[in-house]
């Protein structure tokens, strides 16, 4: 397993601050052992922490045109019908896909096509499963158009930990399914808006793997 490359500032500013701590309890309560060793658990705990949440593990993605996969791990918190009003104005099928901050946070694409729309709103940090955090938290909106000619969007949801949405992509980029598309730091969800003629294949509060669980398939 490997480490994500979006952790690296996280990773070396809790390396700092696990020196700059260890000093000061050496420094100024080295006649406590006790405060010694909490300053050494909590030094590793933070580090420990950090690097399970940036960890990169590998995924075996088997691409299928005909397949929409988990852009992310989590658990299914949103199956429904809705109104999309940012870029398609009609009723989409909504997925939602929470991910704690126990969860890998790599974002994926979930088809392969052509990127046809991103766009960044910054915004409010209501706690992830909010109603209103999918039109009104940080968020990034991507579509992809698919080679059937279907688009499919997507959103970065920020959550109440998450201050850094990280997205690659621009207009007019291939997209491959299963490749990284971003990144949210520190809990957050993933919004699926999907053509109403799909057929689902997962349920609510079943567990996903990003690149590796199909979401949905085309009709």
């Amino acid at each position: 397993m490997t480490i994500h490359r979006e952790g690296y500032p996280s990773i070396i500013i809790t390396i700092l601050f696990s020196a700059l701590l260890n000093f000061i309890t050496h420094f100024f309560f080295a006649q406590y052992p006790i405060v010694l060793w909490l300053g050494y658990a909590l030094s590793a705990f933070l580090l420990i922490i950090i690097l399970q949440f940036f960890r990169s593990p590998k995924r075996t993605v088997v691409i299928n045109a005909n397949n929409i996969i988990a852009p992310a791990d989590g658990k299914v918190v949103v199956i429904e019908q809705v109104m999309e009003n940012e870029y398609f104005n009609d009723k989409r099928l909504q997925i939602s896909i929470f991910m704690s901050p126990l969860n890998v946070h790599i974002n994926r694409f979930p088809i392969s096509g052509i990127v046809k729309y991103v766009k960044y709103h910054p915004g409010l940090y209501l706690v992830a499963w909010h109603p209103k955090s999918s039109t009104e938290n940080e968020r990034t909106t991507l579509v992809v158009k698919h080679a059937n000619g279907q688009e499919v969007l997507f959103r970065q949801i920020a959550g109440a930990m998450a201050r850094r949405i990280v997205y690659y992509p621009t207009p007019e980029d291939i997209a491959l399914q299963g490749n990284e598309f971003g990144f949210i730091k520190f809990g957050s969800r993933v919004d699926l808006l999907l053509p109403p003629s799909v057929k689902v294949k997962v349920s609510l509060q079943e567990k996903v793997r990003g690149a590796e669980t199909v979401i949905a398939t085309f009709e």
